[in-house]
């Protein structure tokens, strides 16, 4: 096969996509449709919690027309990541719609579903045995935020999923997944470049928010040769280009020359960006510099307690000019009120000020009018309640120098005014574990499912 062409609908599952933008990339005829199911990007809670931050009605429209097209045409459906964070609770659900939508269309597909949960014990051995060590800035990790995780995931490579298609699996549904595998997987099992594939699968994993103007919610095509790739919009709207791509290639990543992953690091100090006629862009030079040992990327969230939040605006301009004594004084009356609470957390995010960067905003003079949301994180949701209440009853009738109206110092856009928001989870597993096997941590359970 002299190339290879690769199908990205959306950034993620549930994101949507034109349909006359699909059905321009079927008529390129792809070899493969790929996409990305799920992100770190909205926080730990939902690896924690277990739940999607996809609707599963937004996730079933898009996965009615994949599943179509890639068994009416006989060609893979790959799916990593699945249902947002890639524990088996998403996975599971995930397989729930699938098995549903296969019932609705009358159809049936050989379905290899991957997991990608560690169990904890085994983590601890690896701890023990000095195999496990930090990512980036996160501490040593301890036998005690290993149990402490509500759902713990390792973050699979290329092998388990070109394993799958070996198996002859029609719809591969993965479990935590790095983003680029699902799309490379095909072309390295197919012979093509490593390099090439894997850098291919990192714009394509976004979809159309690599092309300009970008989108999450549009398609995108790769096409992969000996020694380069090609990607293309799909819609009259966008088009790739040198920039577009180029600065692509450096989301989310600290370092602009290196991209590491499972097995290897991406090295494109010698990467070249050409565009071309119709809006598309050729991409070559890119280098495979396999690691010394293969580590996979952990992944952990455990909960520490429950959130409350109550959101109100300021518009007095004295009490704007002196806003952050009066949050320091209303903290200090929290405290005062309830001294036998000591385990809870209250902070004011100022919007308008300095909301966004906190300490690290750069221009923090206060607008005309502020934004405040008061949060308060406690072990229980009825103390998180409690002190959520009083900070902003306190702050609302807070009696601070030059005040000219006691009518009230807050307006809120809400009733009620406070929000139970539930359980809040951190990432307390970020860390990397060196593995013999590849494969040995992701079990795959094949079947078919339909009619």
């Amino acid at each position: 096969m002299t190339e290879l062409r690769i199908l990205s609908p959306t950034a993620i599952l549930g994101y949507g996509f034109p349909l006359s933008s699909f059905q321009a990339g079927l008529d390129r005829d792809p070899h493969v449709i790929a996409v990305d199911a799920g992100s770190t990007d909205p926080g730990p809670y939902y690896l924690g919690s277990g739940e999607s931050f996809t609707q599963r009605s937004a996730v079933k429209r898009d996965l009615r027309y994949l599943i179509e097209a890639a068994l009416t045409r006989k060609i893979p459906l790959i799916i990593g990541t699945a249902g947002g964070s890639g524990a088996k609770p998403h996975v599971d659900w995930n397989l729930a719609i699938i098995e549903e939508l296969l019932k609705e269309l009358g159809l049936s597909a050989q379905i290899a579903v991957i997991y990608s949960d560690i169990d904890r014990q085994f983590l601890i051995d690896e701890l023990k045995a000095g195999r496990v060590q930090p990512l980036g800035p996160a501490g040593e990790l301890t036998e005690e935020e290993i149990q402490a995780s509500a759902n713990l995931v390792a973050q699979m490579g290329l092998e388990p999923i070109m394993q799958a298609l070996e198996d002859g699996a029609e719809i591969i549904l993965a479990g935590r997944a790095y983003d680029p595998t699902v799309f490379a997987a095909l072309p390295v099992l197919q012979g093509y470049d490593p390099a090439l594939a894997l850098h291919m699968g990192k714009i394509l994993e976004c979809a159309a928010i690599a092309a300009s103007p970008g989108s999450g919610s549009d398609c995108l095509l790769g096409t992969l040769a000996k020694d380069h790739f090609i990607l293309e919009t799909l819609s009259p709207e966008r088009e790739c280009t040198r920039i577009s791509v180029a600065a692509h290639t450096l989301y989310e990543k600290s370092d602009p020359y290196s991209l590491p992953g499972p097995g290897g690091t991406l090295d494109l100090h010698e990467t070249a960006f050409e565009q071309l006629p119709g809006g598309r862009v050729k991409v070559s030079g890119t280098k495979f510099v396999p690691t010394d040992a293969y580590y996979l990327k952990l992944e952990g969230a455990s909960l520490i307690g429950y959130r409350t939040i109550s959101i109100a605006g300021v518009r007095d301009p004295i009490m704007i000019s002196q806003i952050d004594e009066v949050i320091a004084r209303v903290k200090e009356r929290v405290a005062d009120n309830f001294q036998e609470l000591r385990d809870y957390k209250l902070h004011v995010h100022c919007y308008g000020k300095n909301g966004v960067m906190g300490q690290l905003e750069p221009y923090p003079e206060p607008a005309h009018e502020l934004g405040l949301v008061i949060e308060a994180v406690a072990p229980t949701q009825e103390i998180a309640d409690t002190i959520c209440s009083f900070a902003r009853s306190t702050m609302l009738h807070y009696g601070y120098p030059g005040r000219k109206s006691t009518a009230g110092n807050l307006a809120f856009p809400y009733s009620p005014s406070d929000v139970s928001a539930g359980a809040v989870y951190k990432f307390n597993v970020y860390h990397l574990l060196q593995v013999d096997d590849p494969k040995s941590l992701f079990p795959i359970k094949m079947g078919r499912s339909g009619l």
